[in-house]
């Protein structure tokens, strides 16, 4: 494998793992972040599509537009769930449960007729099993870290959502043409959350602000943008496996940063979640 790449996809995973912590610690609410972060990404990202793919742009199907649209939809309702279980639940939680996506995805292609592998089953009941006891954890602790538990469950399965429209946009649209009208929906529906639900979306000191592109940067120009580059060349299965380390990632920047040490139950429940996916991730790659 390319040490080049490798070292990106090293950069990638600790740009993702930087995310969850950077969110707990903002002092701004939650709902303006994600709104500022996906405008952010827009201005970032609009000039260089707008500059390279305005004839794509204007070409896109009217079906492959809407898709767009909605996959940028579900995007906004994944960071209106996970980002308020942050406040509500401990990193290491919400982190571990908003990557079941790979689970719900699974479930989702079910219904389409799509038969997974034994080895993936295998992993989705590993995964469920660690599911239950995290979640059984969190409730000795508080009735509000259960709700946050299922905030995050929910953002996962609307993250599944995303990445099968997004996966079906992309066969005849780039990946820079679909992440701009994407981008671009979702900072729109939470503008429009934070303004009917009365959300403050400035007022907060430089340091907040900071944070907030910190965020940007972190989790989208390099996370995400990362971890697409590199898929070529590393493979989807290698690529999908390393984003688990998010989970794990988060969980020691936030004990450090924040001090948030996950109680000592919800170690191996975390661990069976990773477990579940990895081997979903791997049978799924057969």
């Amino acid at each position: 494998m390319p040490k080049a790449d490798l070292a990106l996809l090293a950069v990638s995973i600790a740009g993702i793992s930087l995310s969850a912590p950077l969110i707990s610690a903002t002092a701004a609410p939650v709902l303006a972040i994600a709104c500022w972060r996906n405008i952010m990404s827009v201005g970032v990202l609009g000039p260089y599509a707008l500059l390279r793919h305005r004839a794509e742009l204007r070409a896109i199907s009217r079906r492959a537009l809407l898709l767009a649209v909605a996959a940028g939809a579900l995007l906004a309702v994944h960071f209106a769930l996970w980002m308020p279980s942050l406040r509500m639940t401990s990193v290491a939680s919400a982190t571990a449960l908003v990557t079941t996506t790979p689970l719900w995805t699974i479930l989702l292609l079910r219904f389409t007729g799509i038969r997974p592998p034994r080895l993936v089953w295998l992993g989705m009941c590993v995964a469920f099993a660690g599911v239950l006891v995290l979640t059984g954890v969190d409730l000795s602790l508080s009735s509000r870290a259960l709700l946050g538990d299922g905030l995050a469950l929910g953002a996962g399965l609307a993250a599944a959502g995303y990445m099968l429209l997004g996966a079906e946009v992309r066969r005849t649209v780039s990946t820079t043409a679909y992440t701009l009208v994407c981008y671009t929906t979702t900072a729109l529906v939470l503008l429009v959350v934070c303004l009917v639900g009365g959300v403050p979306l400035n007022g907060w000191s430089a340091g907040a602000w900071g944070q907030i592109a910190l965020l940007m940067v972190a989790a989208q120009l390099l996370g995400h943008s990362l971890s697409n580059r590199v898929v070529r060349t590393l493979g989807p299965s290698v690529t999908s496996t390393a984003i688990l380390l998010e989970t794990p990632g988060a969980a020691l920047i936030a004990a450090v940063w924040l001090g948030q040490w996950p109680a000592a139950a919800a170690y191996p429940a975390v661990l069976l979640i990773l477990l579940g996916l990895a081997l979903v991730v791997r049978g799924g790659r057969r």
